[in-house]
């Protein structure tokens, strides 16, 4: 379940809040830089969301800006109070995509392609040990551990029945016939997910191979949505070594459409069922 106070959605928020304040004084990242003898790269990492920021730092920013109204800024400095908070994922150390879960844990909807796995929500705990160790064969068994419980409680959104996480999935038919940890366990990977697609708030597409060319074929990517109104959808690309973050209202319309595309062409429901069905007793055999 999401946390009454979520640091990465708070320093986004934040962020947002200071740019705001930064553009109605006409002025630039590194003007503002310039004047509190910062780098302009800290600036813009304060106002995206991906720095902690300080209570220092907006006192410091609402100085510049000029900002007299002691309640905005008593605000600010709260939200920068919350944001320094741990969420559920500090538990377990250092994650490399820390960002993504928190904004995950935040999100109302969550739109995702995959071409070559399983969608992480949507995985066994064995598959996702055969495929976090596949992935990372140089990494000590202790590290693929907390990968795998990680990725077991971040499911804890599908599951939950107050505020369940909206999960639309198009998964790509190599997923599925890329066997995983073994025939065994793909069997069972494969009736997870058809026991899922039953959820009224999830739904699951395959994207048969027989479909071609389409517009995922650049790979991977999901698409964020909030609650909150104020809160922008974010696209998330993964990388090997940095993952990928578009906010701009532009870039989310370009990859919504890619996706409305992706779900005309792959399979409907009912089809998908079906099709999952069959490649789970292929297994079988």
């Amino acid at each position: 379940m999401a946390s009454s106070v979520n640091p990465t959605v708070r320093r986004r928020r934040l962020g947002l809040e200071l740019r705001r304040l930064r553009e109605l004084r006409g002025m630039t990242a590194e003007e503002v830089a310039e004047r509190l003898l910062v780098s302009q790269s800290k600036i813009s990492r304060l106002e995206n969301g991906r720095r902690s920021i300080s209570q220092r730092d907006v006192r410091d920013l609402c100085s510049v800006y000029e900002v007299d109204d002691h309640r905005i800024v008593d605000s600010l400095m709260q939200m920068a109070k919350d944001s320094r908070q741990q969420g559920w994922w500090h538990a377990f150390g250092d994650i490399p995509y820390s960002v993504y879960i928190g904004l995950e844990t935040d999100a109302a909807s969550l739109r995702v392609y995959e071409p070559q796995v399983v969608p992480g929500l949507l995985q066994t705990r064995p598959y996702a040990e055969a495929l976090i160790a596949g992935a990372l064969p140089e990494s000590a068994v202790s590290d693929i551990e907390k990968r795998v419980s990680v990725r077991v409680r971040r499911q804890e959104r599908i599951k939950d029945s107050d505020l369940p996480l909206r999960l639309w999935a198009v998964i790509d038919e190599a997923a599925l016939r890329r066997a995983v940890g073994g025939r065994a366990l793909m069997r069972e990977q494969l009736e997870y997910l058809m026991e899922m697609s039953q959820l009224p708030h999830v739904t699951i597409q395959v994207l048969p191979f027989d479909m071609g060319a389409h517009p995922g074929i650049n790979g991977q990517y999901a698409i964020l949505e909030f609650p909150d109104a104020t809160d922008s959808s974010v696209v998330y690309i993964e990388g090997v070594t940095s993952d990928l973050y578009l906010e701009k209202a532009n870039d989310v319309h370009k990859y919504s459409v890619m996706y409305e595309h992706l779900r005309a062409q792959a399979l409907n429901v009912e089809q998908t069922t079906s099709f999952i069905e069959g490649i789970a007793k292929e297994y079988a055999r």
